[in-house]
């Protein structure tokens, strides 16, 4: 798909008279960047990269459908036909285990979980799994948005993804996301204790006729259930974990408790800058390191 993208951008581009520079300044690129993609070498285009050569080259948004097929190539085989089911889907449900679910992201969390993958062949690819995240974010304000409804596990909460910093703006990002009126997000906290869904993460879509298909994973795969019977067995465990889980108002006062613990540890110095803080303050005026790491203070021994 990478490789009909940029055959189509090419043959625009050579319909329009435009050289490979001459288009990278109309998208605001430089020209290598435009021979990547004409070539399917290098990075994939981002979304918004997608539409700048659509209205460049006056595609009517040809460009901008095909983007979509491009970008599940950056996903590992068995995530892609759930990705097509998703694009189609006018309800989503989930039970996220470990990590916030990807269209609830900030890109700096996603990068974060992204770069642990073991599918990973490199930065670029790094980089093009955190652009088709985010890209598959925009069907939430699309007209055709879906309804999402969310279970986050309190092990969601706790779990510094990226940093203090990293979680406490994704932490914020759910928060602001739960405001709107087509998505609802609920924690099943530890006080629940075991339950159906224990050990990794489930979603429920629902497409456009009505049917339903159940996606499962965990850390390094994932499985499509299409077969109905096992699909209404995975709907169960769905709302038996969501009628398990804290109500909407509980739920977002333990998103925000979870926030102030992170708030608090962004402004307390690591441990590196207090112990270069500590080397600095052993070399001010009147004292002096002795072996052993003791200090000398006014001719006396430092007591430890």
């Amino acid at each position: 798909m990478a490789a009909l993208f940029g055959m189509r951008v090419r043959r625009l581009r050579t319909a329009a008279g435009l050289t490979q520079a001459q288009l990278g300044e109309l998208t605001h690129v430089v020209s290598t960047r435009i021979t990547q993609i004409e070539r399917a070498s290098g990075a994939k285009p981002t979304p918004e990269l997608a539409r700048a050569l659509d209205a460049a080259l006056g595609a009517e948004e040809l460009l901008v459908e095909l983007w979509p097929y491009v970008y599940r190539e950056a996903f590992p085989d068995w995530s892609r036909a759930f990705i097509a089911h998703s694009q189609r889907a006018v309800s989503v449900r989930q039970y996220a285990a470990h990590l916030v679910p990807g269209l609830l992201q900030t890109e700096e969390y996603a990068r974060a979980v992204l770069s642990l993958g073991m599918t990973l062949n490199g930065a670029e690819h790094l980089e093009e799994r955190v652009a088709a995240r985010m890209g598959r974010q925009e069907r939430l304000t699309t007209p055709g948005r879906p309804e999402l409804w969310v279970v986050l596990d309190e092990a969601v909460l706790r779990r510094p993804i990226g940093g203090d910093d990293v979680m406490l703006a994704q932490l914020e990002r759910v928060v602001e996301a739960a405001a709107l009126p087509h998505i609802r997000v609920q924690v099943l906290s530890f006080e629940q204790g075991g339950h159906d869904a224990l050990g990794g993460s489930l979603t429920v879509l629902t497409l456009p006729d009505g049917s339903e298909v159940a996606y499962t994973e965990g850390a390094h795969y994932g499985q499509l259930v299409e077969e109905p019977a096992e699909v209404r067995h995975f709907s169960g465990i769905y709302d038996r974990v969501r009628a398990d889980a804290l109500p909407t108002v509980m739920s977002l006062d333990m998103i925000r408790s979870a926030m102030e613990g992170y708030n608090r540890e962004a402004n307390v110095p690591s441990r590196s800058e207090r112990r270069r803080l500590a080397q600095e303050q052993l070399q001010q005026p009147g004292g002096r390191r002795l072996r052993g790491g003791r200090r000398r203070v006014h001719g006396r021994r430092a007591r430890s």
